[in-house]
């Protein structure tokens, strides 16, 4: 694949953001398409839906910081010269082409084009029929400022398929392609999994826990929680299950404050067996699968633990890898817990709505990786990118 100089790339990013802004009013008007014929009974999907003047800023905003942002294509890795004159150097390299695979959310259009394309990568864009028209308009966008600075139009491609399409297309693609990222919930990810004949990085997926220790501040912890389940339920770094050490002080009147605080946000509050002795007019958890479940919703699920490391096991078990949290005023217990835990990011006395590229400071984002390969975590510009070794001989051969 060509490699684009970064001035040119930059021009197109520039191109973007002006088309993007003198025709706000045809991108609301493609979105108000998609909220009316939208049916589902699934306010988290709506909510991801949802263009308005403020998400159209947020574009904007997306590429501009990625347009200022370091090429990260050809840079050099590492150098060495071998006692024979062989002279190795690694640096990093496109990907070459892209599939991402999401669920509503058309400023994803946006993000994950920009961010594929700044890293001189090509990008299949396979979005929900939901965002149907917003993609579509998005990705004109895209198509004419490429074309205005004289690149083809086949660097940002929008899939329009349907489920039976996207399964051929997965086993038997027309093209080569060298990374899928499916952006959503489990079966989605499943389905890319089960069809795909290429590298899967599976991202999207939270389930994400916390664990309230013995000694933890209260105050804080109310704040957190609250924080964590109501921002914004459709995130994937919401707050599903909350764990709280049976030996914290004055444990029963915690625990009726905690209900008390969620039922005034409206948070549905389901309980485990031991948690019900107290919150005896909760629900009971009464399926083990629903401490696997991400819930996408105001809802909650508060479990009893004895300690830190029935904690842990529990974590460990039943979340999605994505973001855990533990309370505690004590940073050696804080660090043992965040050691013990896999998960993509660990945190202390915070809210797991920060795992998110812009509040990590890596910018944009592709998507959130719980997968240990090639990377975990936001997948920002850097990300984007494999490597290539480059070596340098006169003639050399092997002994």
């Amino acid at each position: 694949m060509k490699l684009i100089e970064e001035k040119l790339k930059n021009q197109v990013l520039n191109s973007m953001i002006n088309i993007i802004d003198k025709n706000r009013d045809e991108l609301l008007q493609a979105n108000k398409k998609d909220l009316q014929a939208f049916k589902k009974d699934d306010q988290a999907l709506y909510d991801r839906l949802v263009v308005d003047n403020s998400k159209v800023d947020g574009m904007i905003k997306a590429i501009s910081e990625v347009k200022d942002q370091e090429d990260p294509v050809n840079r050099e890795i590492s150098s060495r010269e071998l006692e024979s004159g062989l002279k190795i150097i690694n640096k990093t390299a496109p990907f070459g082409t892209i599939m991402i695979i999401y669920e509503s959310r058309p400023d994803v259009t946006i993000e994950a084009a920009v961010l594929a394309f700044k890293a001189n990568n090509k990008i299949l864009l396979k979005g929900g029929k939901e965002a149907y028209n917003s993609n579509k308009i998005l990705v004109k966008f895209w198509h004419d400022a490429l074309q205005e600075n004289g690149l083809e139009k086949d660097w940002i491609t929008m899939l329009e398929l349907n489920r039976e399409e996207t399964q051929t297309f997965l086993k038997n693609p027309d093209e080569t392609i060298d990374l899928i990222v499916p952006r959503g919930g489990e079966r989605l990810i499943q389905f890319v999994k089960e069809n795909a004949n290429c590298a899967v990085l599976v991202s999207g997926r939270g389930n994400n826990f916390l664990y309230v220790a013995e000694d933890a501040d209260w105050k804080k912890t109310l704040e957190v929680i609250i924080n964590a389940k109501t921002d914004k339920i459709s995130g994937c770094n919401a707050l599903d299950k909350v764990l709280v050490d049976k030996n914290i002080p004055n444990y029963a009147t915690k625990l009726q404050e905690l209900k008390e605080v969620l039922e005034t946000s409206k948070v549905e509050i389901i309980v485990d067996s031991q948690v019900k002795q107290t919150l005896s007019s909760s629900k009971l958890i009464d399926d083990e699968n629903t401490w696997y479940e991400e819930f996408l919703a105001m809802k909650i699920a508060i479990g009893e633990v004895e300690n830190m490391d029935q904690a842990i096991s529990r974590i460990n078990k039943y979340s999605g890898g994505h973001s855990s949290a533990i309370l505690t005023e004590d940073n050696s217990k804080a660090a043992n817990f965040m050691e013990n835990i896999d998960s993509a990011a660990v945190y202390h006395n915070a809210s797991t709505r920060f795992t998110d590229g812009g509040q990590m400071g890596v910018g944009a984002e592709l998507a959130i990786s719980t997968d240990k390969l090639h990377h975990r975590g936001p997948l920002g510009l850097k990300q984007l990118v494999t490597n290539k070794y480059y070596v340098y001989g006169d003639g050399h051969i092997r002994a």
